[in-house]
Parts: C-alpha cells; sequence; structure tokens
C-alpha cells in the first residue's frame, strides 16, 4: 500500500511540473506578443508622428506650388495684332501648339474679373460644393471615396484637380493621392480661394485643344468669356467631367444632360433663383457649328483663327522676325524661339498698314494687272514690299493667287534674285555724285570697256546689243533715264570696286552681296549678282532717295509683350536712321529717278507706269534673257520695290509686253494713293537747287550756250561753266523741263545679254531662297 501511494505522489508531481512547464510556455509566448504588439504599437506610434509631422510641416511651410511660376510655363496662345485707322488694335493672327489657351482673370469684385461669376459658380456647383467651406480637402467626399473602395481616385477638390493639372501626376496610388492632398492643403493655406479658381478655370482641358475657359467659349460659342449668359456658362462647365463625351459640338446631347445637372445644384446651392434656371433650361443653344451661327459681341471683328486659318504673308515675316529677334537679343536657338511664340502668350503688335495691305493683297491674289495667262510661263510669279521712309513696312506680299499655307516661301523677304539696272542708283548714280565724280549733267561715254567679254570684246553693251559709240557723250540724267549700260560701267572704273561695294553693302545694306564675287562690272554696273536682293531690300535701299539720305532698318512690329504686359522686345524706337548718302546728293538722286519716269525716253515714262494722284521717281530693271523684271520707286508717301518673274528662272519676254512689275507697281500704288491728299516731295538739303546746263558740254551754261536744260545740283557739287563758242546751228536757247533729250526714243533696257558670258563668270541669275 505505502508502495503505491509513493508511486501516486511521484505523478503527482510530474503532472505539477507538466502544468507549471505549460503554463511557463504560454506566459512567454504571451510576453513575446505582447512584446511585439508593443513593437509594432510604438512603431506605428512613431511613424504617425513623423508622417504626422511631416504633413504638418508640409501644410504649413512655405508654398509647394508657384502658381504664378506655373502660369508662366503654362503654354498660352500668341496673340498678333494691329492698330486701325482709329489706333483700335484688330487681331491679325493667333498662334498656339498643342495646347490653345488665353489666361483670362478671376477677381472677388466683377469690376476686376474677366470670369462671370455664373462661370465660377457653375464649377462650384458641379465639381464641389463645398469649396468655400473647405482648406483645399473635403474629408467627407475624401472618407466617401475610401469607403466606397475609389481611396485612390475619388473625393478630389477643385483644389486637388488643379494640382493634378499642374503637376501632370495622374497615377493610381496611395502615395499619389498622399501628396496631393498635402500640396492642396498648402496651396489653401497661401493663396485666395479665388487665385485657386482662376488658375483652375484656365488649365481645365476643354477639348478640342482648348485648354482653359476663354478659348473655350470661342470654340463653341464664338464669344470672348465674359459675353457668355448663364445656360453658356453652365455648358461649359459641364464638359470638365469628361471632355470627349461631353463635347457640345460633338455630343450635344450629353452635354445638355451635364448641363441640366448643372443648373440644378446651381439652384439648389442658392447661386440662381427657380426663374433663372428656367430660362436657362429654355434658352436655344447656338453653338458654333449650328446652322445660322454668327460671331457676336467684340468676336465678331476679330478673326478666330481656324485649323484652316491661312494667315497673310506679312504675319508670315513677323513671325519670322520675331523669332531673329528673340536668337539675337536673348541668345535663344531658333527652336526655343519658336516654342516661345507659340507657346508663350505673347502680345506681337504689328507695324502693318491695314489699308496698303488689302490693297495689295486684292491685286495679288487676282493678278490685276498681271500678264494675260500664258501656259509658258504659267508658274509666273510676283513680290512687293511696301515702306514708309523711316523703316516701317506697310505692306508685303510674297506671292501672286491665293495663299494657300502658312510660313511657305515669302519671296518679298526671302527670296533673292538678280535686280538688273534697278541696282545702279545704289552702286554707281549715288556713290558716285556722293563722291563728288559725276553731276546731272556730266557727259559720259557711251561705249563699253575693254575686255569686259572673254574674248576681248567691250562691253557691256546696251539693249539690242548696242554697244554705243566711242567718243559719243551722254549726260547722267539721260543715261539713267534711258537705262544704259555702258555709262555706269565707264563710271565705276573711276568709283572703283570696293567703293560701289562698300556703299551697297554697308550703306544701303544689300546683304547678299558677295565679296569678293560680286566686286565686277557685271554685279556692280549692270546687276548680275551673283545671288541677288531681295523686294525688302530694295524698298529700305531706295527710301534713301525720298528721306534726306538715310537708311533705317526695316521693321515690321512696333513691341512684343507676354501675358503679363511686360515688355520682350522693342523693334521700333524712333531710331535717327543712318546718313548713308548726304542730304544733297538724296536731293539730287531723287530729282534724277523722277526723269526715268517724266523724261519721254525713260524707261518708266508717266504714260506707262506714272501714277494719277502723286509724282514718282522710279527705276526699272530687267536681267539677262529677260528672267526677271523690277520696278522699284517712290512717292512722298511711301517707296516699294516689285519683282516679276518664275521661281525657277526662264525667260518671259517672248510671252509678255512691257514690264510686268511697272503695271503691277501702278495698280497697287494707286490704290494706296487713292484717298491721299497729293503732295510733293521734301526737299531735305537747302543747297541744291536747279540749274541751266549746256547741252553740249554739260557744263553750267552761260550766254554762249545755244542747247541748253535744266538739272538740279548741290552747290558743293556744280561743274564748271562752258566756255565753249557753240555755231548756231540750232533755234534759239530753250529749256527743256524735266532732263535732256526729251525727243530721244525710248529703248526697253537691259544688263548683259546671255550670248556671251562676261569675263568674271557671274552666273545670270539667281534662284530664289528656299
Amino acid at each position: 500500500m505505502a508502495k503505491r501511494t509513493h508511486k501516486t505522489d511521484s505523478e503527482r508531481l510530474q503532472k505539477r511540473q507538466k502544468r507549471f512547464a505549460a503554463l511557463m510556455k504560454h506566459r512567454t509566448a504571451v510576453t513575446v506578443l505582447l512584446a511585439c504588439a508593443l513593437t509594432a504599437l510604438l512603431t506605428v506610434l512613431i511613424v504617425g508622428i513623423y508622417v504626422l509631422a511631416f504633413a504638418v510641416s508640409y501644410v504649413n511651410g512655405e508654398a509647394k506650388v508657384n502658381l504664378e511660376e506655373y502660369k508662366q510655363n503654362q503654354d498660352q496662345t500668341t496673340f498678333i495684332y494691329a492698330y486701325d485707322d482709329n489706333g483700335e488694335t484688330v487681331q491679325l493672327a493667333r498662334l498656339h501648339g498643342e495646347q490653345n489657351r488665353v489666361w483670362v482673370i478671376y477677381r472677388e469684385n466683377p469690376e476686376e474679373s474677366t470670369i462671370p461669376q455664373n462661370l465660377a459658380n457653375a464649377y462650384i456647383a458641379l465639381e464641389d460644393k463645398r469649396f468655400y467651406s473647405h482648406h483645399g480637402v473635403d474629408w467627407f467626399r475624401t472618407l466617401s471615396a475610401v469607403i466606397k473602395d475609389r481611396g485612390s481616385t475619388g473625393g478630389s477638390t477643385i483644389t486637388q484637380q488643379l494640382i493634378k493639372n499642374l503637376t501632370g501626376e495622374n497615377k493610381r496610388t496611395l502615395n499619389r493621392k498622399f501628396y496631393e492632398i498635402l500640396m492642396a492643403l498648402n496651396l489653401e493655406k497661401n493663396v485666395s480661394k479665388e487665385t485657386v479658381l482662376e488658375a483652375y478655370m484656365n488649365t481645365v482641358y476643354m477639348s478640342h485643344g482648348c485648354y482653359g475657359v476663354q478659348t473655350a467659349a470661342e470654340t463653341y460659342f464664338g464669344k470672348n468669356v465674359q459675353d457668355l449668359n448663364l445656360a453658356e456658362c453652365a455648358s461649359l462647365a459641364a464638359i470638365t467631367q469628361s471632355p470627349s463625351k461631353n463635347d457640345p459640338l460633338l455630343h450635344p446631347e450629353e452635354n445638355r444632360k451635364r448641363q441640366l445637372t448643372c443648373l440644378a445644384n446651381m439652384e439648389e446651392e442658392g447661386m440662381i433663383t427657380k426663374e433663372e434656371r428656367e430660362a436657362a433650361e429654355a434658352y436655344e443653344m447656338v453653338f458654333t457649328n449650328s446652322e445660322g451661327y454668327t460671331p457676336s459681341g467684340d468676336l465678331a471683328s476679330q478673326q478666330v483663327e481656324t485649323e484652316k486659318s491661312v494667315w497673310s504673308y506679312y504675319v508670315d515675316y513677323v513671325i519670322q522676325s520675331v523669332r531673329d529677334d528673340l536668337v539675337d537679343q536673348y541668345g535663344y536657338s531658333r527652336s526655343q524661339a519658336s516654342s516661345l511664340i507659340y507657346s508663350g502668350g505673347l502680345r506681337i503688335y504689328a507695324a502693318v498698314d491695314l489699308d496698303v495691305q488689302e490693297a495689295m493683297e486684292s491685286v495679288y491674289v487676282n493678278r490685276t494687272g498681271f500678264p494675260k495667262y500664258n501656259k509658258h510661263i504659267d508658274d509666273a510669279q510676283s513680290a512687293m514690299t511696301i515702306m514708309d521712309y523711316s523703316g516701317r513696312i506697310v505692306g508685303m506680299v510674297g506671292g501672286a493667287g491665293e495663299k494657300t499655307e502658312n510660313r511657305g516661301l515669302n519671296r518679298a523677304a526671302n527670296s533673292y534674285r538678280q535686280p538688273g539696272s534697278s541696282i545702279k542708283p545704289l552702286t554707281i548714280y549715288a556713290p558716285a555724285m556722293q563722291e563728288k565724280q559725276i553731276t546731272w549733267s556730266t557727259k559720259i561715254e557711251n561705249y563699253g570697256i575693254k575686255n569686259y567679254y572673254s574674248d576681248g570684246r567691250y562691253g557691256p553693251v546696251n539693249y539690242g546689243d548696242d554697244p554705243g559709240s566711242p567718243g559719243s557723250y551722254v549726260t547722267v540724267q539721260k543715261a539713267l533715264a534711258i537705262s544704259y549700260n555702258t555709262v555706269p560701267a565707264q563710271i565705276l572704273q573711276d568709283l572703283g570696286f570696293n567703293t560701289s561695294f562698300e556703299y551697297a553693302t554697308q550703306k544701303f545694306h544689300l546683304s547678299h552681296l558677295v565679296d569678293p564675287t560680286d566686286k565686277n562690272t557685271s554685279s556692280l554696273a549692270v546687276g548680275g549678282t551673283y545671288k541677288g536682293v531681295s523686294t525688302l531690300e530694295m524698298a529700305a535701299a531706295f527710301a534713301a532717295f525720298g528721306n534726306g539720305g538715310k537708311y533705317f532698318e526695316p521693321y515690321c512690329y512696333y513691341q512684343v509683350t507676354n501675358s503679363n504686359g511686360s515688355e520682350v522686345l522693342l523693334r521700333h524706337n524712333e531710331t535717327e536712321g543712318e546718313q548713308a548718302i548726304s542730304a544733297d546728293t538724296a536731293d539730287v538722286m531723287n530729282e534724277l529717278l523722277q526723269t526715268v519716269v517724266t523724261d519721254r525716253a525713260g524707261q518708266a515714262t508717266a504714260r506707262n507706269y506714272g501714277l494719277e494722284n502723286s509724282p514718282l521717281f522710279a527705276k526699272t530693271g530687267t536681267t539677262s534673257e529677260d528672267k526677271d523684271r523690277w520696278f522699284v520707286g517712290g512717292t512722298p508717301y511711301y517707296v516699294a520695290a516689285v519683282w516679276f518673274g518664275c521661281d525657277t528662272p526662264k525667260q518671259i519676254s517672248n510671252y509678255v509686253s512691257g514690264n510686268p512689275a511697272g503695271s503691277i507697281f501702278d495698280e497697287v500704288m494707286d490704290r494706296v494713293h487713292e484717298n491721299l491728299e497729293r503732295k510733293e516731295f521734301q526737299k531735305f538739303s537747302p543747297i541744291v537747287e536747279q540749274r541751266t546746263y549746256c547741252t553740249a558740254s554739260g557744263l553750267l551754261a552761260s550766254d554762249g550756250c545755244t542747247s541748253r536744260a535744266t538739272g538740279w545740283y548741290s552747290k558743293e557739287n556744280l561743274p564748271g561753266t562752258c566756255k565753249q563758242a557753240h555755231a548756231s546751228t540750232t533755234p534759239p536757247a530753250t529749256t527743256v523741263p524735266a532732263g535732256e533729250g526729251a525727243t530721244q526714243p525710248a529703248a526697253p533696257q537691259t544688263t548683259v545679254p546671255s550670248a556671251t558670258q562676261p569675263a568674271d563668270g557671274t552666273p545670270e541669275t539667281t534662284a530664289p531662297a528656299a
């Protein structure tokens, strides 16, 4: 019995030991679990405190979003304006890249706001009803979105949507949502509700490439945003949720559903009355694609740009000029400058005269004054530039016929063609007169120079292969009016290639003459240049003959500002110009060039190309084989240059009569001057006077001179007095107005004939620049 008891006690002890061990094991597990739980809790608490501290610091710190900086970095539409006769701006063109945006203002004070209050309210009613009561995040909507398992995407306020628009971040992640919430809270700590709304309504995508409410208002209603009524405001706000689905031009029914929801919400929120809602619902919507649509408001007189809009050649040149000036002044690449023009929200104020441009385009589009159609030259083209006498380009057309593309070939500014005889006043007559080597009546031998041609013959020759006559002399006035080639070649021998070239390139800024290729008789005396000149260059150079001898750099815009009105470029600053030639030389040249028109032997006689209501100075030009025709001339108001020819040079004389460039000049300038008061050319120098000269000697006439004519002279460059004894074989002395040679038959002008290439090897023609 005792033995059994001992065994039972032992078993009991073992059982107790086992229970104790089990208990200790359980307690250890609980302890570990509690330790882990406590550690996790502490970790969560620490991380939570850190995240909370970070969030508080982030939200209360300095602004993380600089709205002004973002505004400047947003693609914005650029506008080109002109001024009408009343000094009011007229929109010529609008330029934009992928994003068509015009930034408009929203302020608490309606008088300072461009965006109507109804539009702001429409967005709030549809997108964020508690906009004015939350601080960037609507926690109720956010919690609701989490419960509905949309925590990464739903519940966004207008402020949060703005953050997404500005940052471009739209990933469906909690991390992105977290930072979006912090940025929204931070933004509203630093800016007003109105500032948030303004930024939102200018960055929201509105379909059809429109960003912001202004371009959307133009696209869908043909109105400025401030002119929208309540129904239109609701329709515009209805687009935002799903731009492609609610596009009113493509899906008007879907837009209507959303519009009605917007109006109902606005009434519910007390933004409008029941009567206003019902009136807006009853309003018949008229979109830009609706039948019978007509623009209204300020846009009725403006050009609303479409994908098919084709700008004028003048606008093309404005864009080119602004781009080049941005490159020069700011060191941008051409690509950067172009990007700024199309996306920088610039305001460019063009210098075009709208009436002049309209007259030019009317002539060129309809080819009025052009030669009749001929299949052999059906590709004939023309270009024209008109300027005032201080460098302002008032009109430019770079091609004939209807313009079909933007930024295509602008022949007026970018095609360089041989000028023929039209270059002579710039390279020969004005320089030689300035250097006091010639006067109006200086007698020059009408014969070529030795070894001009490669076979040793004298040249250049005059029209019809006429080499002139050794020992035959003509006055400078007659040589210029008839456009002899021999005389300028003779003058050039004394003037010198270097001097002539310097005047052409440095004084008159013919920038595409090539050194040393163009330092020869063919280029400088008769206009057979290597590359050529443009109508823009020629008009600017000839302006010196009507403004007292000054050269003004041509300009096509007054200034460029950014969207805030700050100046970016100032192109015209009332400069004094460069004195290319003296005022007295310019006045004499003006009178000489008028005889090209008034002298019956001249190449641009009044009966052919004179204007009905204005005096005119002019010079014509014809190149080898009649591949190019020029007419450059000026009135007391404007100076203009016209080129006529084919893009691929070809002979045109077999298919046209006269000088087509002169006919076009006459057609355009008559229209331009139709309503202008007639006036005479101004004399800029007090030392220029009209004197009588002896036609036999070219010297000032004395009592013994039996044949006289009048000319214009500078007192500082007078010829001597004739002392010859003249045989009385002519009628009593008379004065021939407008120069010598009134009975001389007219002879068509030419440059170097193509029969023999000049010895210097200068090409006959120059293809237009690409």
